[in-house]
């Protein structure tokens, strides 16, 4: 049990600031375009997040329906994809190439990250840590409008002519390099450069916003033995997210020289068309290490958030305090920690030196051990738990289920011997799939259907939920589990047609599976976009807490305005997990309740924090009278 930290301190320094916020009573745009309200910019970065998630799924089943039926004539698809196909109705390989890089670039970046830290650390800290908002409501309306800007940017590479950027979404150079290199490498490339800049810019101004109002305005009370570890997971991302996407920001500068200013930091000794090229002293290998320094990061910039709303979901749903609270803080700053020096396990094959090879297969080897504290801390809070299969909680599972198959395949990836044998297959891309991309998006998912009613004041239909997860967790193994048997056979990744090559030709079958599976996938989500659309307006009202769960969140009212708390904001008395707490008339027992209250069910270290508590309720009282 975590033990209870009580200060006698203020709680009015942030409450008179708030109270403004409340009588506050703007026209549409303050209040719902350019709003510093925190929730109202978490469901903007929800819907715009939801939006590129269909997009980006569109763009995986085209090349999908390319790979699992070569010989299909697509001219059906000739009003939306134009030039694109050729006069055969097949997809141009060339197109091809940027379906495979936007897709990349659209899910990492613009749903998983904004997915994720955008919308739930925005929603959730002020109200979980007792906040009237955001540190700065100004500079997180500047994170939204720049991910916006940026989303329209790289959107806009999709229509023009030459084709969005066709490097692969790592755009290694010298390909992404020389606008002359290829049709997505001129027009497309810059663009992508641009949005992702902009994208950065987004992210920066977000983090330190998050950072800030952790640290600072947290209400009385509330420590940091006491923060949900959702909270935990935010705060540690944010962290990650400001120490490592400067330095993409500067890798993608030093590309930009190199393509419009006649630089050669990444590029030497080139030749195309037999004209060598004047660039000297260049090595592409910096570009690797740089968008390394930052890619491998960004995996735990998308799967924190999602494992601290993982663990709040499990709890609250199992009826049982979190397994290990402390454990879980351990585990995600060791995770935070070493996701900095793991980053060159992606580059066992650029002739690194074995000796540098093996001290990254150790590091890597030993970011496995958090991971596996946290797949051994869910199971056993679910362990004898009086379990509620919620559409949230069962994403939750689904989440558990794919940290732990994905995870496994990372081990072995993570040994230089072995990937330097599996790198560039389809082995790779199950590995990733699972562990991050759909660990990470039923997360996202989770969290959706279990704040909905904070969100929206109403609940989502939960039969359409279990039939949504059912159809995305079978569909997902599905599409990623066939790839791990046909990347040990060999089978490489960013292929446009493998038809030609002798070897392949038995995956046809095992090929065409995965792509119906991924079309499957892509159909199951329309059922969660209507229960979302539906629910909104036509759903159930929900009670003030539906979960019956214990963070601050359920203590405001079922539509919170600008401030959150019409009156003052509770003070924490204890932490977040008093789930099924032997001697307690209920289940949960809320942050905010003292512990004067609950005589019933109070420890004997907590029947020593009541003395305390009136102490400093009269040290409160007598605050106020001062000011």
């Amino acid at each position: 049990m975590a033990t209870i930290d009580i200060h006698p301190q203020t709680s009015t320094h942030h409450d008179d600031h708030g109270h403004e916020h409340e009588h506050h009573h703007g026209n549409f745009w303050t209040n719902y375009v350019f709003s510093e309200d925190h929730k109202v910019i978490a469901k903007q970065f929800l819907i715009t997040g939801m939006a590129w998630a269909l997009i980006g799924g569109v763009l995986s089943v085209l090349f999908r329906l390319q790979l699992g039926f070569p010989d299909a004539d697509l001219s059906w698809l000739r009003p939306i994809l134009g030039g694109w196909l050729t006069p055969e109705g097949k997809i141009d390989p060339e197109f091809y190439l940027a379906l495979v890089t936007m897709h990349g670039t659209i899910m990492v970046f613009f749903v998983l990250t904004a997915g994720l830290s955008g919308t739930f650390s925005n929603f959730l800290i002020p109200l979980q840590v007792g906040a009237r908002d955001m540190a700065s409501g100004f500079m997180n309306m500047l994170s939204y409008w720049f991910f916006f800007l940026s989303s329209v940017i790289m959107f806009t590479s999709l229509f023009i002519s030459t084709g969005p950027a066709s490097g692969g979404w790592v755009i290694y150079p010298p390909l992404s390099a020389l606008p002359q290199a290829m049709q997505g490498s001129g027009l497309g490339m810059t663009l992508w450069l641009v949005a992702m800049a902009l994208f950065i810019v987004s992210s920066l101004l977000g983090g330190i916003n998050y950072i800030t109002t952790v640290i600072n305005l947290r209400t009385k009370g509330m420590s940091f033995t006491k923060l949900p570890l959702t909270i935990w997971a935010f705060f540690f991302t944010a962290i990650i997210g400001v120490l490592s996407f400067p330095v993409l920001f500067a890798a993608a500068l030093l590309l930009i020289f190199d393509r419009s200013f006649g630089t050669s930091f990444y590029l030497s000794d080139i030749y195309i068309g037999g004209e060598a090229l004047p660039n000297q002293g260049g090595s592409p290998i910096l570009f690797q290490h740089l968008f390394w320094f930052l890619g491998h990061p960004e995996v735990y910039i998308v799967l924190l958030p999602a494992l601290g709303i993982t663990s709040e979901i499990i709890a609250t749903n199992s009826r049982k305090p979190i397994f290990g609270y402390k454990a879980m803080v351990g585990s995600m700053l060791f995770i935070a920690i070493l996701s900095f020096v793991v980053w060159a396990h992606h580059m066992f094959v650029t002739g690194m030196n074995p000796f540098l090879g093996s001290i990254f297969t150790l590091l890597t080897l030993i970011i496995a051990v958090p991971s596996a504290v946290k797949i051994f801390n869910y199971v056993t809070t679910l362990w004898k738990g009086n379990i509620r299969f919620t559409a949230a909680m069962l994403f939750s599972i689904g989440l558990v289920s794919f940290f732990l198959t994905g995870g496994i395949t990372g081990i072995f990836l993570g040994n230089s011997a072995i990937d330097i044998q599996l790198h560039d297959t389809y082995f790779v891309v199950a590995h990733f799939h699972l562990v991050m991309g759909s660990a990470s998006f039923f997360g996202m998912v989770a969290g959706v259907y279990h704040w909905f009613p904070k969100m929206f004041g109403r609940m989502m239909d939960e039969k359409l939920g279990y039939i949504h997860f059912w159809l995305t967790f079978i569909g997902v193994y599905l599409v990623f589990f066939p790839m791990h048997y046909i990347g040990i056979a060999g089978f490489p990744r960013r292929y446009y047609s493998w038809t030609n090559f002798e070897t392949f030709s038995g995956f046809a079958d095992l090929n065409m599976l995965v792509s119906a599976a991924a079309i499957l996938t892509l159909s199951a989500q329309f059922i969660f976009l209507f229960n979302f659309i539906y629910s909104i307006f036509r759903g159930k009202m929900a009670s003030a807490n539906p979960w019956n769960s214990n963070t601050l969140e359920w203590t405001t009212p079922r539509h919170p305005g600008h401030g959150n708390w019409p009156g003052e904001i509770p003070t924490v008395y204890r932490w977040p997990y008093d789930y099924s707490k032997p001697g307690a008339k209920e289940d949960f027992i809320p942050q905010h309740i003292p512990y004067s209250e609950t005589p019933e069910s109070n420890l004997p270290h907590e029947n020593e924090l009541v003395k305390l508590e009136m102490n400093d309720n009269a040290i409160v009282v007598e605050d106020k009278k001062h000011h």
